[in-house]
């Protein structure tokens, strides 16, 4: 892309008044030069809290397009819409159809992502001359921003995979695409980059986060939330024993409450997001989130994990497929959705211990999976392969509908194991780049 079209938006929000509308930001007028410069020369305190709240705000827009895209190329689930047969055909490579650069599944969400990275570029650069912070403050600031930009960047390679991303897109001309390695690298020194300044950061952030990081809205709390994205990257560059390292400095516990993490928060009030996984599971075929059949059909008895689809009233039918099954992870608007919970940390440490041989450790960590599933302790062989086949099993029931089951097959070369749902169809690795990148 020449240039990120409407990547003020968000800064435009947050130098209006604090009632204003999130729903409609994007038919705001973008803010003159004067404007930016004002941010950039003179940085307030409350410029700089009203830009942050925004950064954390705006990364949940167009999230629950990246979900469909991925939980549908991973058959987690269909998205039904007689509206738009882009959902049923193109992500689930019906026919002759196949992903289009230049359509919303990907055009919407990598734009998203884009824009909260410039936003928070231009916080790094405001930083400079904000004269009514302290340094400690100014470090916070560094690593809320910079932790942030790493989390969308991972966001759009997940999509864009070995067709790479842009990584440096701090100034008016962005850099080239690069390649899936440098870009996990790029990530990982940032989100290492992110952990030093939020040590540095003092006993308070400068501005308030979301109800999404009760429990993290410290500088040494969301530097645990960092350390436990950096161990997701971690893994996926399978670098196993810095998996256990950074899981040490994140909030990982394996005897915790497995739902303990951060999250994107949701709510029905007026100018806020709902949650936009969040349909009605006896929803018309016309306009609904069911589960694919095989979430149901590949369980093990006794999962009660099945709770999180719902029996339809009646099955739901539409291009060729049928499920009796609607989604049900997130039961209302004002759900969450996990960015990362202690669940997939137990999980990520199941997994360095198996690539390291630790097979026992690996085991205890899995049962502790599956017992708080109401399952009894793992009984299969104990060797690399049956173990990835469980972990992967567990990694599919757990963080079902959180944006994993994809992503995961295609680190460990198993897409092949993904169903195919009509003949003709296709299971995609990647999405190309979105045309708008004028490459």
């Amino acid at each position: 892309m020449k240039r990120l079209p409407g990547y003020l938006s968000v800064l435009m929000l947050c130098l209006l008044a604090s009632g204003c509308d999130l729903l409609s930001i994007d038919n705001r007028p973008d803010p003159n030069g004067p404007s930016l410069e004002d941010l950039l020369q003179n940085p307030t305190r409350a410029k700089l809290a009203n830009l942050a709240i925004g950064i954390e705000s705006a990364s949940r827009f167009e999230l629950g397009i990246y979900l469909i895209d991925v939980g549908m190329i991973g058959r987690e689930y269909w998205r039904f819409s007689s509206a738009d047969p882009r959902f049923t055909g193109d992500l689930l490579g019906k026919g002759t159809a196949v992903l289009d650069n230049n359509t919303f599944y990907i055009t919407r969400p990598w734009g998203a992502r884009y824009r909260v990275v410039r936003n928070a570029y231009i916080l790094l650069e405001a930083l400079a001359n904000a004269a009514d912070l302290s340094e400690a403050e100014k470090k916070a600031l560094a690593g809320f921003a910079k932790t942030f930009i790493a989390y969308q960047l991972l966001l759009n390679l997940n999509l864009t995979y070995d067709n790479g991303i842009r990584i440096d897109v701090s100034g008016p001309e962005p850099g080239p695409i690069v390649s899936r390695d440098e870009a996990l690298r790029f990530i990982a020194n940032l989100l290492d980059e992110a952990a030093q300044d939020l040590a540095a950061g003092g006993s308070a952030f400068p501005f308030p986060l979301s109800s999404g990081f009760a429990g993290f809205d410290t500088p040494a709390a969301f530097r645990r939330f960092n350390r436990a994205l950096a161990a997701r990257v971690a893994a996926y560059r399978e670098q196993f024993d810095q998996v256990l390292t950074l899981l040490n400095e994140s909030f990982y516990d394996p005897t915790g409450d497995l739902r303990t993490g951060v999250y994107h928060s949701f709510s029905a009030a007026s100018g806020d997001l709902v949650n936009p996984l969040f349909f009605d599971p006896n929803a018309p075929a016309g306009d609904a989130l069911v589960a694919h059949p095989s979430f149901a059909a590949d369980a093990e008895p006794g999962d009660q994990r099945l709770s999180k689809v719902v029996l339809r009233d009646e099955p739901a039918s539409l291009d060729g497929l049928t499920s009796n099954y609607g989604v049900y992870v997130y039961p209302s608007a004002n759900a969450p959705i996990p960015i990362i919970r202690n669940a997939e940390l137990i999980l990520l440490a199941a997994e360095a211990h198996i690539q390291l041989g630790n097979f026992d450790t690996a085991v205890s960590l899995l049962n502790r999976i599956r017992n708080a599933a109401g399952l009894p302790d793992y009984a299969g062989p104990l060797t690399r392969e049956a173990l990835l086949d469980e972990m992967l099993h567990q990694r599919r029931y757990e963080l079902y509908g959180e944006g994993h089951r994809w992503i995961d097959l295609r680190r460990y070369n198993r897409l092949d194991a993904l169903p195919i749902d009509r003949p003709g169809d296709d299971v995609w690795r990647q999405f190309p780049i979105p045309a708008t990148e004028n490459l």
